[in-house]
């Protein structure tokens, strides 16, 4: 848990703006979606003026959220520059001309009478009406995807709050609450809301769900290696607070639409494992997903539900190629191997140290890219282990129906 200072200083942050934009990450989860709409609802409670972004598009399991609705997809920016010119009320204009010159505008105002002077010219209030930023779930800002490469200018201009989990997040920002020993972001969120006397009144049975959904699907209901007795206790409080928790499990766990159905099983058809090394991966190519009628973000949910119940395995894998280019590949361990320093240090991907990942953007071909990437990781956990280098992959595909009669 992080110290009172800490939750205090995030307060202020939020006391001292008005208009404040809330970003989770992209190709978001449960956990990032919760976030933000959680911060969106205390925000919004306190008099804040709200506008909670989803950087692509939004997942449709996850609509039972409360504030789902109030989901935007990009921000509403307002690009006009105004200059404001006080004539006294009696002052008239005649001609008002700009030329452009060495990169310089110079607009040129002609009175009818009289002149214009120097403490007569105002600039207009702030242009793109937003005044702080809130970044949840995101160990770096890059990982906002086109959201961030679109508004990039605007997180140079704004303050930001940076609230996350990830051991990886390099501190970005103005203000941070960051703590890595927390199983969600949302377990960081409770924290942080409970911290302060007054906004315990907000924290509402909507809010409470919002929150446990969180922790729910960041822990596999509290089955990952992250669950802690403080993320028990939590959940056990927020359950005391109206959390709705079967209303999670059958949204999240038990509604499943035909065509995840399908790619989890190509996903389970393409598993492969190298047997010396114990990496187990699999891959869903985007043409699996054409074939299937799925898109990417229904991968969610693969690597913890099935490649993690193969045994004998201490790393697990999953690569994605995505449909805007590129592929992402989320990676779980056990003790014998740290997934975070794996990702930063082979693809400059991160995490947590039994769950991370990494993206790979730019290669010619999916599956050679995916047997280069596990070339990469077998050599690494064979180097971390003191194994002799093998000069040729022993990836055999593994017997599904053996694995799941276990």
């Amino acid at each position: 848990m992080l110290s009172k200072e800490a939750y205090s200083k995030a307060a202020q942050f939020i006391a001292e703006h008005k208009n404040i934009v809330v970003v989770p990450h992209a190709n978001v989860d449960p956990d990032g979606i919760s976030s933000a709409l959680a911060c969106a609802t205390l925000f919004k409670a306190l008099g804040k003026n709200v506008t909670v972004i989803c950087p692509d598009t939004k997942p449709e399991n996850l609509a039972f959220l409360p504030g789902y609705a109030d989901l935007e997809q990009d921000l509403k920016l307002n690009n006009n520059f105004v200059i404001r010119i006080d004539t006294h009320g009696s002052l008239e204009i005649d001609k008002l001309q700009y030329t452009v010159e060495d990169n310089y505008i110079n607009i040129i105002i002609t009175p009818k009478d009289g002149v214009l002077e120097t403490h007569d010219v105002h600039i207009g209030d702030s242009v793109h009406g937003y005044d702080a930023l809130c970044i949840v779930d995101t160990a770096d800002l890059a990982l906002l995807g086109s959201f961030y490469a679109t508004n990039e200018q605007l997180f140079h201009r704004l303050p930001i709050l940076n609230i996350d989990h990830h051991a990886s997040n390099p501190q970005y920002g103005t203000v941070q609450l960051i703590d890595s020993a927390a199983a969600s972001a949302t377990e960081v969120l409770y924290h942080w809301f409970m911290s302060e006397p007054v906004w315990k009144e907000y924290i509402t049975a909507d809010m409470a769900t919002l929150l446990l959904t969180g922790l729910i699907t960041d822990t596999r209901s509290f089955q990952n290696p992250n669950t802690t007795p403080e993320s028990l206790e939590v959940a056990a409080e927020l359950l005391d607070l109206g959390a709705r928790q079967q209303e999670i499990i059958q949204n999240i766990y038990k509604t499943k639409p035909l065509s995840t159905l399908k790619i989890w099983g190509r996903a389970l058809h393409n598993i492969q494992i190298d047997q010396q090394a114990r990496v187990v991966w699999s891959s869903v190519s985007k043409e699996d997903l054409a074939e299937m009628g799925a898109t990417s973000k229904e991968t969610h949910g693969i690597l913890d539900e099935l490649l993690s119940a193969v045994p004998n395995a201490d790393v697990y894998i999953l690569f994605t190629e995505l449909e805007s280019g590129g592929l992402k590949a989320s990676a779980r361990s056990n003790d014998v191997v740290n997934v975070n320093i794996m990702a930063q240090e082979l693809f400059g991907g991160g995490g947590h140290d039994k769950a991370a990942g990494f993206k790979i953007k730019n290669y010619e071909n999916f599956s050679l890219a995916v047997l280069e990437a596990i070339q990469s990781v077998v050599a690494y956990v064979q180097k971390l282990n003191g194994v002799q280098l093998k000069t040729s992959s022993s990836s055999d595909p593994i017997d599904i129906v053996k694995v799941l009669s276990n």
